[in-house]
């Protein structure tokens, strides 16, 4: 099969495509047919420091869409032809190939009028934002959330998805942007270039602050967020922890949530990887109802894949980008 390979840690740049053995699937899991990969900056971050489990040439990407085409020992939820849809494991070879192997219960079934280049672009950003507000969050107690990155993957997700439930949505992004990000739902954005966003959004909350901010931008944004929170309000971060000392203990009464999609798979926990599936399934039918965008805003080849990844590595592309397979 043809596959776009990382030689080595660090040469992402470099990845050609090549060819290799076709895998084959292992007890519980899946042989998978690529017709559609996504792109996601974790593919670039991996790469570059490498993994101790990988062996290379290692192949990247988590986000895949396709045909099952051969099952292992033991799977009986699927069968030879099913459209699916999953958030691969980052020790795992992943899906910039022709076929790949996952885990048969992480998957889930795409809905016939949903396209593999919009399935393929939900995983590990729309996974993520899902993960984050429906997971981990009160959300019939919450009314306002401040979402950091609104243009990005897991943020331009997390307002859709925010708004979706009826939220007040703030959130941030670059100026010309923010037309952008207002038509997925926010109510307000801020110029995170030109604005201070706390003093922003204390304007915007009449001092109160925010029920929840979704950080997905880094831990000094995490930290920088605390002054944003109200009372009794959650902080959900992907990136790094905040520093948790800048909040005076028994004064906000703050609660703090760690997001890991991809631990689920190495977790051993059946239920937690079980759970990926899940919500595949949900936000599948959010996308296929038309009440979220997969935010599909370019397919490429799998030979393109090294120049997308340069330009998501300086951190202005808007929405999703999707590699074509077949």
């Amino acid at each position: 099969m043809k596959a776009l390979l990382l030689r080595e840690k660090g040469k992402w740049k470099e990845m050609k495509v090549e060819d290799v053995e076709t895998p084959k699937p292992g007890p519980d899991e899946i042989l998978v047919e690529v017709y559609a990969v996504g792109l996601n900056p974790v593919d670039y971050k991996t790469a570059t420091g490498g993994n101790p489990n990988w062996s290379y040439p290692h192949i990247l990407g988590l986000d895949v869409a396709g045909i099952v085409a051969e099952l292992g020992e033991g799977v009986s939820k699927w069968k030879k032809g099913d459209r699916v849809v999953y958030h691969g494991a980052l020790t795992k070879k992943g899906g910039y190939a022709e076929y790949t192997v996952t885990t048969a219960n992480t998957v889930s079934r795409i809905p016939d009028e949903v396209t593999f280049q919009d399935a393929a672009a939900l995983p590990t950003a729309g996974y993520t934002a899902y993960q984050s507000l429906f997971r981990k969050l009160p959300m019939e107690q919450i009314e306002t959330i401040l979402i950091h990155g609104g243009a990005g993957g897991v943020g331009g997700f997390g307002v859709q998805l925010a708004k979706h439930a009826g939220k007040k949505v703030i959130s941030t992004a670059s100026s010309h942007n923010h037309e952008y990000v207002k038509s997925l739902g926010a109510d307000y954005v801020i110029d995170y270039n030109e604005e201070n966003v706390i003093t922003r959004v204390m304007e915007i909350t009449s001092g109160r602050g925010v029920d929840v901010v979704v950080d997905a931008v880094s831990r000094q944004s995490a930290t920088d967020s605390l002054d944003a929170l109200a009372f009794l309000g959650h902080i959900v971060f992907i990136s790094g922890a905040p520093d948790f000392t800048k909040i005076k203990p028994f004064t906000k009464s703050v609660s703090y949530h760690e997001i890991a999609l991809g631990a689920a798979h190495q977790s051993g926990i059946h239920k937690a990887q079980e759970d990926l599936g899940v919500i595949g399934e949900e936000v599948l039918k959010l996308v296929n109802e038309r009440k979220i965008s997969p935010m599909l805003e370019e397919i490429i080849s799998l030979e393109e894949v090294p120049d997308a990844l340069s330009r998501l590595s300086e951190r202005h592309v808007r929405g999703k980008i999707v590699a074509k397979i077949k």
